[in-house]
């Protein structure tokens, strides 16, 4: 005969049993920042090749000005959409 048993069950990852903890939060907020960081900069400089390209008609610096930027629009999204994303997974977590 079953016994139909009621138990809650929630599962978390417990971020506190890895050692250490803070400072790879702190490393990890670091490497972000920089890559946030670099992503402008190149953003930056990449406008800057392809105004300079397209207002001089050289299409090949104008091809590759574009690209920079397009490459470095993706990097920035990637990088701050990634803790979006992980925290969305976090509280998805206990609710499977």
């Amino acid at each position: 005969m079953p016994v139909a048993s009621t138990l809650a069950v929630t599962v978390f990852p417990d971020f506190d049993a890895v050692g250490g903890r803070e400072l790879i939060l702190e490393v990890l907020g670091a490497l972000l920042t920089i890559v946030l960081v670099a992503a402008v900069l190149s953003l930056l400089v990449s406008a800057i090749l392809w105004a300079l390209g397209s207002g001089n008609g050289n299409y090949r610096l104008a091809a590759t000005g574009r690209v920079g930027v397009l490459i470095s629009l993706g990097a920035a999204c990637l990088a701050g959409a990634g803790t979006a994303w992980m925290n969305f997974l976090i509280d998805l977590g206990p609710t499977l």
